[in-house]
């Protein structure tokens, strides 16, 4: 998955642009530490753990996967799911689909250390529709916005995270909410995508297929994914200052771990 290498690329930036002054940036050689990320929904197919290490700022982009863990994810009834390993580093089972109200543990043994985390699958907030229109914040080049509507539950804290695609490539910007100010209410959302210097990134124009995919999280799950928002160079208000973001796993190593439910639209952008 390439949300973690965007994270990294986002304290890289940071790590450079964030003093005036010229200094002496002592990058040093942090690397080897690893990386997790898991995911268990509500879909049929094979769920999906991820697992690589982190490199040096001076390397590329190419995160080593790691072999030969040993994964699993337990439901709260006893049942235990084995993940098999298929590409390297890539870790999956196809007997478990996720159930809303479900708390699942993973469990990832590799390197002598075990990691766990626990996550709770939230309840289905349906997807109600999409619509674009044009941009009124980024109004040049004619580019779009996609606006996301669903019906928010009343009575009932709920978060989400959406992941937006646009001809099949799914962007860097990342997008959480909850409903502390819409509790209740039909909620539209704008999507847009923020042209920070990736060479993927280059607006949503007409003729353009996007889909959206939403994603019910729970709170700790918000977190993590707000925190890089408000770090995202474009993020709301602006960065802010850069740090790792708080993660469910314990030992505390780099990712995260997600029961979530998902669905999906597709719009052709007019």
């Amino acid at each position: 998955m390439k949300t973690f290498k965007i994270v990294i690329y986002l304290f890289s930036i940071f790590a450079i642009t964030s003093c005036t002054k010229v200094i002496e940036l002592k990058l040093g050689n942090n690397t080897g530490e690893l990386v997790i990320e898991g995911n268990v929904t509500n879909a049929t197919g094979p769920q999906i753990i991820k697992l690589s290490t982190n490199v040096p700022f001076s390397n590329t982009n190419t995160y080593p996967p790691v072999t030969g863990a040993s994964v699993s994810v337990s439901d709260q009834n006893g049942n235990t799911y084995p993940f098999t390993e298929g590409p390297s580093g890539t870790y999956s089972n196809s007997q478990l689909t996720g159930s809303s109200g479900n708390k699942y543990t993973m469990t990832v043994t590799s390197g002598g250390k075990t990691y766990t985390a626990t996550s709770v699958m939230p309840a289905v907030v349906n997807l109600d529709s999409l619509s674009s229109m044009n941009d009124v914040i980024q109004t040049s080049d004619n580019k779009k916005v996609v606006t996301v509507y669903y019906q928010d539950p009343a009575d009932v804290t709920n978060q989400y995270r959406f992941v937006l695609y646009v001809n099949s490539v799914q962007v860097d910007d990342i997008y959480a909410y909850n409903d502390q100010f819409n509790n209740g209410r039909y909620v539209g959302i704008d999507l847009r995508e923020n042209t920070g210097g990736s060479s993927v990134d280059k607006g949503i124009f007409s003729g353009d297929t996007v889909t959206v995919e939403m994603q019910c999280i729970d709170q700790p799950i918000y977190t993590y994914w707000e925190t890089l928002m408000q770090e995202q160079a474009n993020g709301p208000g602006g960065s802010v200052t850069p740090s790792n973001p708080p993660t469910n796993i314990s030992p505390v190593t780099l990712g995260y771990f997600s029961a979530h439910t998902t669905q999906s639209k597709t719009i052709m952008v007019k």
